[in-house]
Order: C-alpha cells, then structure tokens, then sequence
C-alpha cells in the first residue's frame, strides 16, 4: 500500500472559505466590530488629502455591511458610491446602512475581478479587506485600472503580528497552521510600487485586545468572519485535546489585569494613481521613483 503524503503548506487564502465565513458573519459582525470601525475611521481621516476635490465616484472594496459607504455618501451626497463585497449577505446587511436618503450602489463581486471600466473611479477605499487576497501585485494592478489618473487609493491590511499570540498558543497543540499569514509591511509597499502607484505613504499601529479566555477569542473570530482561511488549514475541528492543550499554552501570557491579549497589526496606505500611459512595469524594474526602503512608514499611536 502506498503510503499517503500530506500536501505541500500553502498559506494563500482560500476564496471559496473566505466568502463562506463572511457570509456566515454576517448578521454578527456590526456587533464584534469595535477595532474594524477604530481602523475605518482612522483610515477615513486620510479622505482630508483630497483637500478641495469632490469625487464623482468611489468605491468601497471589501464594503462589508456598508458603514463606510454611508459615510462616504453623507459626506459626498452628490457623488456615486459603490459599495463592493464578496458576501451578499453583507451587501444584505450594508442595505439598511443606505436607507432611502442616502442610497448607494451594491454589487457583489471580488477584490480581485473589479467589475468596473478603466479610469472610472475617484477614489477607492478599502478597510481590512486586502489580507483575504493572495496576490496583491494583481489587486493593485486592478485598482490602478479602475482609478482615473491622479485617483486616490486608501486602504488597510492586518500585518504579520495579527494574532500572535494565538499562533504561538495553537502551534504548542500541533503543527497545523491555525491563523492566516498576513502580508509584513515591505511586500505591501513593494506591490504598491510594482503596480505604478505615486507617492505611496504607509502608516501602522499595533492595536492589543484582551479577552477572559480563549473560547472568547474564538467566538469573536467566528463572528466577525476572520477564521483561518489557508489553504493548508486543518479541514477537520480542531479536536477537544488541541483546544485544551493550545488554551493551556495561551495561559502563561495572562496580563496582570487577567486578561489574555491578541495583538492585531494593521498597516495603513495611501497614494496616488499616476498619470495615463505610465506603464505598470518596465523590464521588469518598478516605475516607482523611491525604492520601498524609502517609502515612509509611520507608526502611529494605538
């Protein structure tokens, strides 16, 4: 009998698992959403470097339940507002945030097939969305796309410090990847650059939750619909032993308060479409004038 071999790891994210999970979290996730809305805010402050410019048409890529798009057509009611996401139970949801005094559009698609024509777009925003694709070159490449020349891109993205903790805590229990692998700062930077987008500025903060236990953790994981989505995760349930021995692992990082902490690393970026017929990539060398080492990174206060 041939013995069977385990596949090659592979920790891109699964599309399929991801669409499911979000779909799942979807009457949830408003509630459990306390850091994504700290991050949206955040990230909304940058809008302020459009100074004078209204945009005709922005779009909210990975919009989820729509409160960013609400805010964005309170604050531009004259423009079109797209909100786009992958789950339509969120796009569900994100109809109750437009109402009939501040309507905007819907549409369910991906971050990576933008359902838009060229040179269409203002702005795109998009919250912590970007960690659920496994080619951000292509994403970029796409949203440079749909951007008019001189467009504006703002977006956010968990770092490789999301969840630390409960990778260190899980890999004690067993050798199988039990959080996703989230992108470290330079290779966002990097695709940013390899797409042909000017003056790229990218900020981070190191937020830190606690909660009373693990089972806590977990059940908010689920309800936001951020459960592991690699590939090469463990298909099964995470068995009762696993659990234990990974919450026994958890324990000696108890904070004196009590509390376990989750770190969450989330990387900020804005710039700037370039002008039209600036190439994408030139034999092979970036079009960017800095290389990513220059690019500014500030971190900011949690």
């Amino acid at each position: 009998m041939n013995q069977r071999t385990d596949p090659r790891p592979d920790p891109r994210p699964d599309p399929r698992h991801v669409r499911r999970a979000f779909s799942r979290a979807a009457a949830t996730y408003d509630a459990a959403a306390a850091l994504q809305r700290e991050v949206q805010q955040r990230l909304m402050e940058s809008l302020e470097y459009l100074e004078a410019r209204v945009p005709e048409v922005v779009l909210d890529v990975g919009a989820g339940t729509g409160h960013a798009s609400a805010l964005m057509k309170k604050r531009w009611p004259k423009a079109q507002v797209i909100a786009l996401d992958v789950a339509e139970p969120m796009l569900a949801q994100a109809k109750r945030q437009a109402g009939w005094w501040k309507p905007f559009q819907r549409v369910c698609a991906s971050a990576t097939a933008l359902p838009l024509a060229d040179n269409s777009v203002d702005v795109i925003f998009s919250n912590l969305c970007l960690q659920y694709v496994d080619d951000l070159p292509a994403v970029f490449a796409g949203f440079r796309r749909v951007l008019k020349p001189g467009g504006l891109l703002l977006c956010s993205t968990y770092g490789p410090e999301t969840l630390i903790e409960l990778a260190e805590a899980f890999h004690a229990a067993d050798e199988q990847p039990h959080v996703s692998r989230f992108a470290p700062i330079a290779q966002f930077g990097d695709a940013l650059m390899m797409a042909g987008f000017r003056d790229p500025v990218l900020d981070r903060d190191l937020f830190t939750l606690t909660y009373d236990d693990l089972p806590a953790l977990m059940a908010e994981l689920r309800a936001l619909g951020a459960t592991n989505a690699r590939l090469d995760r463990r298909r099964a349930l995470t068995g009762p032993g696993r659990f234990k021995a990974a919450a026994a692992a958890y324990e000696p990082m108890r904070r004196a308060d009590g509390k376990l902490p989750s770190s969450w690393d989330v990387i900020y970026a804005h710039a700037w479409a370039p002008q039209a017929g600036a190439p994408i990539r030139e034999q092979g060398q970036d079009i960017a004038a800095v290389p990513v080492s220059a690019i500014p990174i500030r971190r900011r206060p949690g």
